[in-house]
């Protein structure tokens, strides 16, 4: 997000620093995620991730394309697997449409089985501007275009404090290696994890404002064997997330995850008898898994803002009208679809911070 953001506002031609604490960009939430392109289908009408979802979804594909980096707009099938399940699947292509998805399709269980053979679904729908796409690679091309229109990333900094100075614009303290005290006329945190501890460390802001971070760990299970689908395959959603879902990478493996574990502390293992569970589950549309064929692979922490029991909100992309400080944006929440949606978001920062509007070359 800080990426995106920086790329928006360096193209409208101001002078911007990424304040990186680590040591190399996206090692964060941005590292540990599906790497899938979302149409843009699940989200409630008119909010910011209905919205920020298609149209960066449109933004990234042109930004992947224009800047060679890899991706493969593959296509996802969201499968009833029993009847119980057809009208939500129906009711999430019916949003997607209202939300101005582009190509949905209803499929018969022959039409779903003749595209992916391997499939067990009662019927499906199709979302063909589904993909994935190399992540890094993305962030990456957004660090070239950065420093490419005069911005900077500047690594192993941790953002420590800022301070509204009395004229307008922050005095903002960095940590690290290499201490540094910069001025600037605007800032926005994107931190991750770190979202609420970055808010709370800026002078003067409301701590009402500070959303309760929750942490939604994502386990992810490696097939060992061929993979099955060309396609994305998402059943209905659970909860609080997607779901466990498969997808192949742009290798040509195959993973399923993430599935949704609320955890008190950051951890980044992966408990190899959470397989159980994800062998019931994934035999639901993929009846053919055989056992011994899912390895523990990776798991990725959500940024959530909200409980077990409590309904998913909407992004919190906040400016001065939310907080009251002058020339600041702080984000909250920002998980699924984030990734999708950094391009959109970063033009929502742009529009919050009241910057003019300029083309970027």
């Amino acid at each position: 997000m800080g990426l995106a953001t920086a790329y928006a506002l360096t193209g409208r031609g101001l002078s911007t620093v990424v304040v990186e604490g680590r040591g190399h960009i996206g090692e964060g939430v941005s590292s540990r995620n599906s790497e899938v392109i979302h149409g843009g289908l699940y989200y409630v009408t008119g909010s910011l991730k209905a919205r920020l979802c298609v149209q960066g979804r449109r933004m990234l594909y042109a930004f992947l394309e224009k800047h060679h980096v890899p991706f493969d707009r593959c296509g996802k099938l969201i499968v009833a697997t029993d009847e119980s399940e057809v009208a939500h699947v129906e009711a999430i292509a019916e949003q997607g449409r209202i939300n101005g998805v582009e190509g949905l399709r209803r499929l018969t269980a022959a039409e779903a089985k003749a595209m992916e053979p391997e499939l067990r679904c009662v019927e499906a729908v199709l979302s063909p501007e589904s993909g994935v796409f190399d992540s890094h690679g993305y962030m990456l091309a957004l660090q070239g275009e950065i420093e490419a229109h005069g911005g900077a990333v500047a690594l192993s900094s941790p953002f420590e404090t800022a301070k509204p100075l009395p004229g307008g614009g922050f005095e903002i303290r960095t940590g690290g290696v290499d201490p540094a005290v910069l001025t600037t006329r605007l800032l926005v945190t994107a931190a991750g994890l770190g979202a609420q501890e970055a808010a709370a460390a800026i002078e003067g802001y409301p701590k009402a404002q500070i959303p309760r971070r929750w942490l939604g760990k994502g386990n992810y299970f490696l097939l060992t064997e061929k993979a099955p689908f060309k396609r994305l395959v998402y059943p209905p959603p659970i909860h609080g997330a997607l779901g466990t879902h498969y997808r192949r990478d742009l290798g040509g493996q195959a993973r399923f995850g993430p599935d949704l574990q609320y955890v008190e502390e950051v951890d980044y293992t992966v408990d190899p008898s959470r397989a159980a569970g994800f062998y019931q589950y994934i035999r639901h549309f993929f009846p053919g898994l055989k056992d011994g064929t899912l390895a523990p692979d990776y798991a990725g922490i959500r940024p959530k803002i909200h409980g077990p029991d409590e309904p998913q909100p909407d992004f919190r992309i906040d400016g001065p009208q939310a907080h009251g400080i002058a020339g600041l944006v702080t984000m909250f929440g920002i998980e699924s679809p984030g990734l999708t949606s950094s391009l959109a978001i970063g033009e929502e920062v742009a529009t919050l911070l009241g910057v003019a509007d300029a083309p970027q070359e």
